[in-house]
């Protein structure tokens, strides 16, 4: 092991739920020896990456925040796709959510939010599978061939008693995603959730991103959600840059049908009030 890795090991002790870790959690969360841990501890106090509390403990530092804050797919593609998120929000008072994909997993990089918006999971900087949320599923839809069967191929976190587990039902919501050009996610991540997606295309024409809006269960059924979401991502679309031809490919769609019966899910609930829901 490189002694990159072994820093990027340190630095990945650090999660939402440990942000502040003491030297001896540090080496038995990384794995590497004390004496190891400590001289990389060290080296990244001196540049600011971490900083020290008066008590001891250790936290991420503003500089290891700064240099991530130039990362293209996070702040870059945020800063574009910032005022279609916000005109999205003020539409609907709901959760608004940016995501990218990274690997197997999609890593959220903006999310928007109100007082009365259903709790959600997730935050700036979560990783979540791509099978299983409305951002995932958009990004994984349109995902090269060999990813698509990784992601199939593993095991499918069963997060609610509504969460689709079953590869072929999910290659078959794959399809209906590319068809429709929405991913719907209804109550598989929480019980009172439903996430709407769509999926956001760059300067290549390729999908780079995709944007949810995220509701509390039986408000707004998800077809009513859909051209709202759609009209944002084609916006965030154009304003990076995509080609013509590939905003066409997303212009013209049918809404997605309400979920099947074989799913057991709720009939859908009334269109929403003109203005976006409550």
């Amino acid at each position: 092991m490189t002694l990159t890795s072994r820093t990027f090991e340190v630095l990945a002790a650090f999660t939402p739920e440990h942000r502040t870790r003491r030297l001896a959690e540090l080496a038995a969360t990384s794995g590497l020896p004390l004496t190891t841990t400590h001289r990389i501890v060290a080296d990244l106090v001196r540049c600011g990456a971490l900083e020290r509390a008066p008590d001891g403990s250790l936290h991420v530092g503003l500089r290891l925040w700064e240099i991530g804050s130039l990362a293209p797919r996070g702040n870059a593609l945020r800063d574009v796709a910032l005022p279609f998120l916000e005109d999205l929000y003020v539409a609907t008072r709901e959760n608004v959510q940016l995501a990218v994909r990274e690997g197997l997993e999609s890593v959220f990089v903006e999310r928007l939010t109100g007082r009365e918006a259903v709790t959600v999971m997730t935050r700036v900087g979560t990783r979540f599978p791509l099978t299983s949320t409305g951002v995932g599923r958009a990004l994984l839809a349109h995902a090269p061939a060999d990813v698509q069967e990784a992601a199939l191929a593993r095991p499918v976190r069963r997060w609610t008693p509504f969460t689709e587990v079953d590869p072929a039902r999910l290659r078959a919501g794959l399809a209906e995603v590319r068809r429709t050009g929405v991913a719907v996610s209804d109550r598989e991540v929480t019980r009172d959730a439903v996430s709407v997606a769509a999926p956001v295309r760059g300067p290549g024409g390729d999908v780079v991103a995709a944007v949810s809006l995220v509701v509390r269960h039986g408000t707004v059924s998800p077809p009513a959600l859909g051209p709202a979401v759609r009209a944002a991502a084609l916006g965030i679309s154009r304003a990076l840059g995509a080609p013509p031809s590939a905003v066409r490919k997303s212009l013209w769609r049918e809404e997605p049908a309400p979920a099947d019966a074989a799913q057991d899910r709720d009939p859908p609930a009334p269109s929403p009030r003109p203005g976006g829901p409550p």
